[in-house]
C-alpha cells in the first residue's frame, strides 16, 4: 500500500534477523512496532546535539515534555548516530556528507519498515551556504542538484553508473512555505539546493588548503548556479531526496543560510547569531508538525 514504506530490496524478506549495525538496533533484539510504530514525522540533521535540542523543543511544543526534561539516546550503544523520540516524532543525526547520511537512511528506512509505520514525512533540517540571500534566510528545497546543476544523484553500483531523481515533494514544500508565512519571523524561499561532495573546492571556496582557481572564476560559478535556480549549497540533499523517492516517503529539506557566498567564504557571525539562525528550521518544522496534528 502506498502509505507504507516501500523497500527496494527483495533480499531482506529472506533474512531471519536484520541488524541495523550503525544504530545498535536489530529485529532480533528490539520490538520495532512497539518502539517506533506510532512515528509519523522523522526529522534528521547533521549534529547529535542539534537533534537532541530539536526533540526537546518539539516535546515542549506538543505538550509532551517539560523544560529540562532529558531524552535518552536510543542509539546509545554506538557513537555513529544519535536518535531521540517523543510521541510521533523521531529525531536522528546523520553526520556530514553524502556517505554518512546514506548509511543512516538505509537503516532508518528499514527501521520504519520493520516498525510498520505509515504516512511518514521525513524532513532534513540543517545549515547551508546561501547564494544571493541574506544570512539567516531559510531555503525549502524544490529539487537537489549536483555541482553541474543537474537534478540528479550519480552513483556507482557494481561498477556501473546509476542516475537517480532528486526531486522533492512539491506539495510538502508548499505547505512548509505557508507555515513560514504564518509564523512571519524570517525570510523563507523555495529554491534549488546544490549538493556537493566537499565543503571547500567542491563549493568554490577560496579558503581551503588547496585552491587552483581565482576569485573571478569562483564568482562566475556561483552566479551561474544562482541563474540556474540554486539558492543554497550543502552536502546531503541529493542522496536524501533520491532514497526517499525510492522508498515512497514524503520528504523535504529545510536549511538556514549562514552566509551569502557571493560576499565571502568564511562564517563570521557571532555564536549567538548562529545559534538563533540554526533554530529557524526547527521553528518552521515544529510549527508544521503542530499544524499537521491540529495543535495550532
Amino acid at each position: 500500500r502506498e502509505n507504507f514504506i516501500h523497500l527496494c530490496n527483495p533480499h531482506l524478506e529472506k533474512m531471519k534477523e536484520d541488524i541495523l549495525y550503525h544504530f545498535a538496533l536489530g529485529t532480533g533484539t528490539h520490538d520495532f512496532p512497539t518502539l517506533f510504530g506510532d512515528v509519523k514525522f522523522v526529522c534528521v540533521g547533521g549534529s547529535p546535539s542539534r537533534m537532541k535540542a530539536f526533540i526537546a523543543y518539539i516535546a515542549e511544543e506538543l505538550g509532551l515534555g517539560s523544560p529540562g526534561c532529558d531524552y535518552p539516546n536510543i542509539c546509545a550503544g554506538t557513537d555513529r548516530y544519535a536518535m531521540y523520540k517523543v510521541g510521533p516524532v523521531l529525531s536522528v543525526s546523520h553526520g556530514m556528507g553524502i556517505p554518512s547520511i546514506s548509511i543512516m537512511l538505509h537503516e532508518l528506512i528499514k527501521l520504519l519498515y520493520h516498525a510498520k509505520c505509515s504516512d511518514i514525512t521525513i524532513i532534513r533540517i540543517g545549515t547551508s551556504g546561501g547564494i544571493g540571500l541574506e544570512p539567516g534566510s531559510v531555503v525549502i528545497t524544490k529539487q537537489s542538484v549536483d555541482a553541474t546543476f543537474k537534478p540528479q544523484l550519480e552513483q556507482v553500483v557494481l561498477g556501473k553508473t546509476v542516475i537517480r531523481s532528486t526531486n522533492l515533494d512539491e506539495q510538502l514544500a508548499k505547505e512548509l512555505m505557508q507555515c513560514s508565512k504564518e509564523i512571519g519571523q524570517f525570510n523563507t524561499v523555495i529554491g534549488n539546493t546544490m549538493c556537493t561532495l566537499d565543503f571547500y573546492e567542491g563549493q568554490g571556496r577560496l579558503d581551503g588548503a588547496i585552491c587552483l582557481y581565482d576569485e573571478e572564476e569562483k564568482l562566475q560559478y556561483l552566479k551561474n548556479a544562482y541563474e540556474s535556480g540554486v539558492r543554497n549549497i550543502e552536502m546531503e540533499s541529493s542522496v536524501f531526496a533520491a532514497m526517499c523517492n525510492l522508498s515512497g516517503v514524503k520528504a523535504a529539506v529545510v536549511c538556514v543560510t549562514l552566509l551569502n557566498r557571493l560576499e565571502g567564504d568564511q562564517i563570521s557571525s557571532s555564536h549567538d547569531v548562529l545559534v538563533e539562525y540554526q533554530q529557524r528550521p526547527q521553528k518552521l518544522v515544529g510549527y508544521f508538525i503542530k499544524k499537521s496534528l491540529g495543535k495550532v
